[in-house]
């Protein structure tokens, strides 16, 4: 009996849903001594998976299982590469605008947007989220369940207001329901051996 009780209860623990990740983090930085301007760093399951930074100008994978996107896709890193140098360029704008708001003309100041997706691997069950922050301090936040931008700083305020006229929650939900989740599909995939986290049992 007490056999068959563990059975039972491993049977239910190794039935339990894992919940995937993806998250990127594109850090810009105005006077910050000995580090780059512009650092872009990809994570999947808590676990580095890419990196660029304005010193070295090329999007790199972290770990050798990460480098078979190019099995199917010869021209990935090379293509993400090339993204990232244009929106190193919009970030060294972005941060200026935001030192402008704050009306700050020098010092040490960092610009964080923090992106990605939950997938419930179970049950299908997708979250985004989509977070700026400005000095340690969230700047504006992106709600996917009230598709609505959330400004607790005044100074986010005409970014909220220009993001919804333009119908930017949109496009975030969007890509969270597309692109996040096959590219975080096509992550575990590829690191399903090498991935260590098990998931949350929910």
């Amino acid at each position: 009996m007490k056999i068959l009780v563990v059975l039972v209860l491993l049977g239910l623990h190794s039935a339990a849903a894992v919940i995937h990740s993806m998250n990127n983090i594109y850090t810009a930085s105005s006077q910050v001594p000995n580090f780059p301007e512009f650092v872009v760093v990809g994570m999947v399951d808590d676990v580095q998976t890419d990196h660029y930074d304005s010193n070295t100008r090329r999007l790199e994978p972290t770990l050798n299982w990460v480098k078979r996107f190019e099995e199917d896709d010869p021209q990935f890193w090379e293509r993400n590469t090339e993204i990232l140098r244009g929106i190193q360029q919009l970030f060294t704008a972005d941060i200026e605008t935001v030192k402008h708001r704050f009306n700050q003309t020098g010092g040490a100041h960092v610009l964080q947007v923090m992106y990605g997706c939950e997938w419930d691997d179970e049950t299908g069950e997708i979250n985004g989220f989509t977070q700026i922050g400005y000095d340690g301090e969230d700047f504006i936040v992106f709600d996917l369940k009230t598709e609505t931008w959330i400004a607790p700083k005044q100074q986010a305020v005409i970014t909220k207001q220009k993001w919804e006229r333009a119908g930017e929650g949109e496009r975030w939900k969007n890509y969270f329901n597309q692109r996040c989740l096959d590219g975080l599909k096509k992550y575990v995939n590829y690191g399903r051996s090498s991935l260590m986290r098990t998931g949350r049992i929910t």
